[in-house]
């Protein structure tokens, strides 16, 4: 069956998630993925997350993120200067680059956008950044958290004037689903003109859509009041009685209606406009909610078709029918019988399908093959390895 993407080739020189999230999507729809594995980014990475002294183990947490399937491994040194033609080569085959270094970076080791467009012209070339290639803060370092704060989303995040670390990485999914529109645009204006482009994503840039209701509700942004966590008929978050919590959104008029109706509070109806009202209805619908186990809740407010749902754990979610039925939890299988637990492709194509899923094999497994793909021969392969350009970790 053909796949969206098949025929395509990636060279990924990406080592976090907002970079990997693109050629996450891209394997997925069928495209040839080739994970570029630096030694030096390895051993950085081991140390900061650990390493696995035993073999199965490092495998499994190599395999285990979601956003690592469907990849091939070429375990090469891009600095050593006998690695620098053979990726050249590689890339000069490419339809798409994505890197995450800092702004010239990767440019200092003979792979900057100037360079490969040069080499190649149609290659689409992904940058993702913290800040982006250009402004005050271009080549700054940072994290998740630290782009949320750049664009003032942070200071909004979890409902209260004290801002906190996040929970979840939001800047890092947003700057990967971001990068993939852009590098997919790009691909399709490739298709009009011929020509590859540079697609320049910053994290901080990715965030700012999370503004765009706040900002749309005001002209006096430098006015806005803190958040302050308390209720709203547009949504409450409910403690019940099992110490279990459920959710409810209903803002819209009919909605708000029948929740009042639901619970026993009709006189509640009219006041969703009326802030002055606001925490006494929060006030005694939080007394109300405790009264009894979110079971109950859930019963009596779906079976009056508002708009409720339990607010799961992770494992809940994992083991949810609806998620499980929308194909979004994978069990993936790893060789020797055993799998992991991934997140399934955030969208369905009814012509052409996800591709079937790979687990990553170990760094480095697929480097031979790879070499041997771009017009490499025995021999040359042994002189770039004992001139320790590159690491061939296929397992045996």
């Amino acid at each position: 069956m053909t796949r969206a993407l098949e025929g395509l080739r990636i060279v990924d020189f990406s080592r976090y998630l907002p970079g990997a999230y693109v050629s996450w999507i891209a394997g997925d729809l069928g495209a040839d993925i080739v994970r570029i594995d630096h030694p030096r980014e390895m051993a950085k990475q081991a140390a900061m997350f650990g390493a696995d002294s035993d073999a199965d183990a490092a495998l499994r947490r190599r395999a285990r993120p979601t956003y690592t399937r469907n990849k091939r491994s070429l375990m090469i040194d891009p600095g050593h200067a006998a690695a620098v033609p053979v990726l050249h080569r590689l890339i000069a085959e490419a339809d798409i680059l994505i890197e995450d270094y800092r702004p010239g970076v990767l440019a200092g080791m003979g792979f900057g956008y100037e360079a490969m467009a040069a080499l190649n012209p149609r290659l689409i070339y992904c940058s993702v950044s913290f800040a982006g290639q250009t402004g005050p803060h271009a080549g700054k370092a940072g994290h998740d958290p630290a782009a949320l704060a750049l664009v003032g989303a942070l200071s909004r995040l979890n409902g209260t004037a004290v801002p906190t670390l996040p929970g979840l990485q939001v800047a890092d999914v947003l700057a990967g689903s971001h990068a993939t529109i852009g590098t997919l645009a790009a691909l399709a204006a490739r298709e009009r003109t011929g020509r590859g482009q540079h697609v320049d994503v910053a994290m901080s840039d990715a965030s700012m859509p999370l503004l765009m209701v706040t900002l749309g509700r005001t002209d006096d942004v430098a006015g806005l009041p803190p958040p302050d966590g308390r209720f709203h008929p547009k949504g409450g978050v409910w403690e019940c009685a099992d110490g279990a919590y459920l959710c409810t959104t209903d803002m819209e008029p009919a909605y708000w209606a029948r929740f009042c109706t639901t619970i026993g509070y009709p006189e509640f109806e009219p006041l969703r406009t009326r802030p002055d009202s606001f925490a006494m209805m929060g006030e005694t619908l939080a007394a109300l909610f405790r009264t009894q186990p979110r079971a109950h809740w859930l019963t009596l407010l779906r079976a009056a078709d508002t708009q409720v749902m339990p607010v799961l754990s992770v494992g809940e979610a994992m083991d949810d029918p609806h998620n499980r039925a929308r194909g979004m939890v994978v069990d993936l299988p790893l060789p020797g019988g055993d799998s992991v637990r991934q997140i399934g492709t955030p969208f369905r194509l009814s012509d052409t399908p996800a591709a079937e899923r790979r687990p990553a094999g170990a760094a480095g497994a697929d480097t031979r093959d790879i070499l041997h793909d771009i017009g490499l021969d025995d021999a040359a392969i042994a002189a770039l390895a004992a001139q320790g350009a590159f690491e061939d970790n296929r397992r045996k």
